[in-house]
């Protein structure tokens, strides 16, 4: 049920701040222990950084998003949802690596057990030469005995790890940087490795089919938002959108939460905003250094859309590299008739996050004639870019230090978000695996405690 702030059971209840994924987790689980759960989100819609929007009839995502096999919270969150028939995943991993000049190189895992699965994708991979594939071998089977938990690990760079490791910068930027950029946001030279050294085992290097990529089918707040607010408010939630939360105040039976129009007395909260909005929510007593997550940054990605007016590739997905292209996916409507829509995935995107439209717009329509030849000989109808400057925290050396917890020193007040320590990168599985911990938490703490009656919001 939605509506105006009001009295909230006997029983007490739960604030969750944020409506993205990690909110969205910790919601329903805390409403699954029959805990009354509001959710506050200051957005129109849930879902945080994965949504869409309308733009001349058309539905588009403010990014494309991908997931793998491995992502096991999130792939659970969307059976709990009922829309995983609304995303692909692929039976096997599978990625056409585009050059230009050059036919596509299907990179391909085959049947057989990790790591030798990926063996003879690497062995055969034709934009190396024999000398730059024999390295990468070497260097994958040296990567699966990094440890990435070491505190020591995080301290150093992914691309000094590889320069020992004897990847020249032409190996890196031909197979290492297609994975790392796309997973981290930021080039290997700035990639903290015990991140790389996550993604690379867990994703590719430690179980074969853990790798295989998935991708939405339907527009993200179709997959994420509509649902989640249907199924929390069948579980009784309070789903309460445009809500932005100005203040929490810890007090001797709990907390009050301070929203735009009132306040809202709960036992529990569980804050699930990016870092830069939560270090400045956070009750000092709480997270009395949570200044230091600032220090976590934002790194950005940026999509350039182009709708051709015939189709110029059957690819659905594919990767580009010595080009100004990253990742291209076809997100053509299936009522498009022959129009195809390819977008055009720009992680890491510092120097373009600020560039004008129409500059990107040509350097990619350009990439994109060097990399399908039907493309420069084929009008593009519409054209437009969409930016998320802080797509993701800086996901350099040294940054563990600064991700925290989900406890605070508050008991009864928890952390949710991928920024936060998850043993993950900013990925939509730490978002989830983050929501999930948080709830676990404060559910075991109030438990401990007894329930107080709650005061009506004002």
């Amino acid at each position: 049920m939605t509506g105006p702030l009001g009295t909230p059971p006997e029983s007490g209840g739960v604030c969750v701040v944020g409506g993205g994924l990690a909110g969205i987790t910790a919601a329903i689980r805390l409403a699954d222990l029959g805990l009354p759960v509001t959710l506050l989100e200051s957005r129109a819609d849930l879902g945080g950084a994965t949504y869409s929007f309308r733009r001349d009839g058309l539905t588009v995502d403010t990014g494309q998003h991908v997931f793998l096999r491995c992502y096991r919270a999130y792939r659970d969150l969307l059976d709990r949802l009922g829309t995983a028939a609304g995303t692909e995943l692929q039976r096997r991993f599978e990625v056409p690596v585009l050059l230009p000049g050059r036919p596509p190189y299907l990179l391909a895992r085959r049947n057989l057990p990790a790591p030798a699965h990926l063996l003879p994708a690497l062995a055969g991979y034709r934009l190396l030469n024999p000398a730059e594939r024999l390295a990468a071998v070497r260097a994958a089977v040296a990567l699966r005995r990094v440890d990435p938990d070491s505190p020591a690990t995080d301290l150093r760079s992914f691309g000094d790890w590889l320069a020992d490791h004897g990847q020249t910068p032409r190996l890196v930027r031909r197979l290492w940087d297609l994975i790392t950029v796309a997973a981290l946001n930021v080039p290997s030279t700035q990639a903290s490795l015990a991140l790389a050294a996550q993604v690379f085992r867990t994703g590719l290097l430690e179980t074969a089919d853990a790798g295989d990529i998935g991708r939405p089918l339907v527009p993200l707040t179709e997959l994420h938002s509509a649902a989640a607010r249907r199924v929390l408010e069948r579980l009784g939630a309070r789903v309460r959108l445009r809500s932005r939360v100005r203040w929490i105040h810890p007090e001797p039976a709990g907390f009050r939460v301070g929203v735009d129009g009132g306040e809202l007395a709960a036992d529990g909260v569980v804050l699930a905003v990016p870092h830069h909005v939560a270090s400045a929510l956070v009750p000092p007593a709480a997270a009395p250094a949570a200044a230091e997550w600032n220090r976590l940054g934002a790194a950005p990605i940026v999509n350039v859309h182009l709708r051709y007016a015939h189709r110029v590739t059957r690819l659905t997905m594919a990767a580009a590299v010595e080009s100004p292209a990253q990742w291209i996916f076809d997100r053509s409507s299936p009522d498009a008739g022959d129009e195809q829509h390819l977008v055009v995935s720009l992680s890491a995107a510092d120097a373009e996050i600020d560039r004008p439209a129409a500059e990107l717009v040509a350097a990619q329509r350009e990439a994109l004639a060097e990399l399908l030849p039907a493309a420069r000989r084929t009008p593009v109808r519409d054209a437009f870019v969409t930016r998320e400057p802080r797509a993701t925290f800086r996901q350099t050396p040294g940054t563990r230090a600064y991700r925290p917890a989900a406890g605070t020193r508050l008991p009864g007040l928890v952390l949710a978000g991928a920024w936060t320590d998850t043993g993950w990168p900013d990925t939509m599985e730490g978002a989830v695996r983050s929501g999930e911990t948080a709830a676990d938490i404060l559910a075991r703490q109030l438990a401990s405690r007894p329930r107080h009656h709650t005061e009506a919001a004002r």
